[in-house]
């Protein structure tokens, strides 16, 4: 059975981390989509909050698991029986970083290989960051997170709830 883990922040999800977890549902037969909790970064949306957003915009993906971690990728990539990560490349600046930390995973274990999948199109300029600042100016968002979530996370960045 082919497992891959999905690992991010997801502070909110978007609908170009759908698109990857989607793509990446048809080529394995379980992703675990898993946030990464750090403690020393402060996020709009708290682990469990992130957790519900996930599990209702992946509702429809049966092979799909939500999970959450604390410490090393490459530890919590083997605590779940997998050995490859799949992360989303929107632009070429996304790879140097993402190089990086597939390079320093693969030294920490060399049995975990990285498998990027490219953004669509349509989704190669979005980011949470992006969703986070046109909600805050009042940005209809609509179209850049899962229609379950949108009026959650708009409210939450006009700062309602």
């Amino acid at each position: 059975m082919a497992v891959a883990i999905c690992p991010g922040t997801f502070d909110p999800i978007t609908m170009g981390h759908v698109d990857i977890i989607t793509r990446a549902s048809s080529i394995f037969d379980t992703v675990i989509v898993a946030i990464l909790v750090n403690h020393g970064k402060r996020q709009m949306f708290s682990t469990e909050e992130r957790l519900e957003m996930l599990r209702a915009a992946c509702a429809h993906l049966p092979n799909v698991e939500i999970d959450h971690f604390e410490g090393l990728l490459v530890d919590y990539v083997k605590r779940r029986g997998a050995h490859v990560v799949i992360r989303g490349l929107r632009v070429v600046s996304d790879f140097e970083f993402e190089m990086t930390m597939a390079l320093m995973n693969r030294k920490l274990d060399p049995t975990i290989e990285t498998m990027y999948i490219m953004a669509s199109m349509e989704y190669s300029f979005l980011s949470s960051s992006l969703v986070k600042e046109v909600a805050a100016l009042g940005g209809d968002i609509r179209c850049l997170v899962p229609a379950s979530i949108a009026e959650r996370v708009a409210a939450r960045c006009r700062g309602e709830a």
